[in-house]
């Protein structure tokens, strides 16, 4: 295999067939993202509809960079632009306890990827009145059923999520659902210390921190940056 910023990725083409496309991804701070995909939207027409996956490693800053572009776009163009976050797919534990997943929660197999890809099919069909999606509740650990209601008149979606381009089955199939792709890059040190900070306001001991980082978060982290696939955008934060 090649160097990542050059290999061949197989795309699935929407109708069905497959072509290799020879990718480099363009490189973007946070600010300079949120500008680009600003002229993008303009370029969309009504009636018309893309979706932006962004994928990153936990605490990345894909949720917040993915929040920022939401809010800017609808500041430029009310309405025009929503929000799937990959999240609101979580199993519930109740599904999780029973198999022995509940300590890997949040790795690639703890997902709906059958009903997240529902959904964007759904979302990219754009023939209903509205599409409801999930969103997840952190704090009570629990996706809400249609907290996010997505209008006919959206122009853009912005997904994100930890593993929107692994190359792992069954995430590949999700590829042709997606117009656009990114991926948040943050040095190793940064995303230790942000995952450790994540976990002290929930008044854990050092030893169950511990825990967290080194049996969840930094193996997902690891695979994240490990086995997705090249996007087309990679964005330094």
């Amino acid at each position: 295999m090649g160097p990542p910023e050059t290999r061949l990725t197989i795309l699935a083409q929407a109708e069905g067939r497959a072509r290799y496309h020879r990718r480099m991804s363009q490189e973007f701070t946070t600010d300079a993202f949120i500008a680009h995909v600003e002229s993008l939207l303009e370029a969309i027409p009504d009636g018309g509809r893309q979706v932006i996956a962004i994928a990153g490693a936990p605490a990345s800053g894909k949720s917040t960079i993915a929040s920022r572009l939401n809010e800017r776009l609808n500041e430029v163009a009310p309405g025009s632009t929503a929000l799937l976050p990959m999240d609101g797919y979580h199993f519930d534990d109740e599904m999780l306890v029973p198999r022995g997943w509940r300590p890997r929660k949040g790795a690639p197999h703890t997902f709906d990827v059958g009903g997240y890809a529902s959904a964007l099919r759904r979302i990219r069909a754009n023939d209903e009145p509205f599409v409801a999606v999930p969103r997840f509740d952190r704090d009570l650990e629990i996706a809400r059923a249609g907290a996010i209601i997505i209008e006919p008149t959206v122009r853009l979606i912005v997904s994100e999520g930890n593993w929107l381009l692994l190359q792992d089955e069954p995430w590949p199939t999700l590829l042709p659902l997606f117009d656009h792709t990114a991926l948040v890059k943050t040095e190793w040190e940064t995303l230790e210390q942000r995952n450790r900070d994540r976990w002290v306001g929930y008044d854990y001991t050092e030893e169950m921190i511990l825990e967290k980082l080194e049996g969840n978060d930094l193996p997902n982290a690891r695979l994240v940056y490990e086995r997705s696939t090249e996007p087309d955008w990679i964005i330094r934060t």
